[in-house]
């Protein structure tokens, strides 16, 4: 069986899905693996490394994967590399199956049997393949730093001989795996550190970490889906909880929000008066941007200056980490591959949980239930 990883073509990707290490993991279960060239130079592997391996390295993506069994990638297929692989393939990518499920029909159209890295289930057993977690925590750690170099103060608290800088407060909204790594990194940094999400339960993993939890009059006992993610709310919910989070919003020299809904626009918790209401020099890092953002003004890979606010959306923070992204990243894909191989071939039990869960097309159909409700599938 040919496995096989090309070079992403999506602009300002510099992830690869397959990197040295991970690829001796799957040479060992004795598969076959290959590389466009090229393909790593964004993440600091070059061709020679995998040669090292013993990894063939071909300069035609389109030839590799006319001839792969397994796919591997970072970004979804887009509609020329889809046309350019067999029936029967496999891919396993990110291939955003909730909020573009019209993907997902593309997919099982052209014969594919793909599983999507978002629907990894979050089960003990799987913590190794979870891509999710792997790339908000970078996320989460980029996004501070990212905040520090924008606002217009500095985050620890300084001692000088014309005084004493104070340290500067940030506010982290949504404690998932993002929320949490940028705690720990504005907390690493010096600020002071508060956080807000729906789900109580988060109160002491945001608190170990040393910062304030903030607690808002609101009912929260809805607030977590299955898995642990955030539950969509209701408008009113939503109305009162922007209201009483503006408060916190205001003081804040830095927001870093995270919160986020699988297959749903971003909740709105920042509007515009708000922002308007914040101190000149302060900024938010919206990494929400991709679904809508949480922030009123928030633009999906621009830097908006309102009222004196710089509010950044940026929507692929891990690329900027490629180096420790794609080697944390390819782990994953090779642990999930391997979790699907038996004796050099894929063996797909759809009794085991991770294989079901992470299963989003296969023989010319959508199968994830989910996603077949997106659809209309029933």
């Amino acid at each position: 069986m040919l496995v096989v990883a090309i070079q992403e073509t999506v602009p300002g990707e510099r992830r690869v899905a397959l990197v040295p290490d991970a690829a001796r993991l799957i040479k060992k279960a004795g598969l076959d693996v290959a590389v466009q060239a090229g393909a790593g130079y964004g993440a600091g592997v070059e061709d020679a490394a995998y040669e090292k391996e013993q990894v063939a390295v071909h300069a035609d993506a389109a030839a590799l994967l006319a001839k792969a069994d397994v796919v591997l990638k970072v970004q979804p297929p887009s509609d020329a590399e889809l046309a350019c692989m067999r029936r029967g393939a496999a891919l396993l990518s990110f291939v955003r199956p909730l909020d573009e499920p019209q993907l997902a029909a593309r997919l099982a159209q052209a014969g594919v049997t793909s599983f999507a890295m978002e629907l990894v289930p979050r089960i003990t057993r799987a913590q190794a393949m979870d891509a999710l977690s792997s790339q908000a925590s970078l996320a989460g750690y980029r996004a501070v730093l990212l905040a520090g170099t924008s606002m217009a103060k500095v985050l620890p608290m300084m001692t000088t001989a014309a005084g004493t800088i104070a340290a500067a407060r940030v506010l982290v909204i949504g404690a998932g795996v993002a929320g949490l790594q940028a705690i720990a990194t504005a907390r690493r940094l010096g600020a002071v550190v508060e956080a807000y999400d729906t789900r109580p339960a988060v109160k002491e993993q945001i608190e170990s970490l040393g910062a304030r939890f903030v607690e808002l009059p609101l009912d929260t006992s809805d607030a977590e889906a299955a898995g642990g993610y955030a539950k969509a709310q209701s408008d009113e919910f939503l109305a009162k909880q922007r209201a009483l989070l503006g408060a916190r919003v205001k003081i804040a020299d830095a927001v870093v929000s995270t919160a986020a809904v699988p297959g749903s626009r971003a909740p709105l918790l920042i509007d515009a008066e708000t922002v308007a209401g914040m101190k000149p020099g302060s900024v938010i890092v919206d990494l929400a941007a991709a679904t809508g953002g949480n922030c009123a003004l928030t633009r999906a890979d621009e830097t908006v200056v309102a009222h004196g606010v710089t509010i950044l959306g940026p929507t692929n923070l891990p690329s900027t980490a490629a180096v420790d992204a794609s080697r944390v990243y390819a782990r994953n894909l090779a642990t999930l591959l391997l979790h699907l191989v038996k004796d050099g071939a894929l063996a797909l039990d759809l009794e085991d949980e991770i294989t079901r869960g992470t299963l989003l097309t296969q023989g010319g159909e959508v199968v994830h239930p989910a996603v077949r409700a997106k659809l209309g599938l029933g």
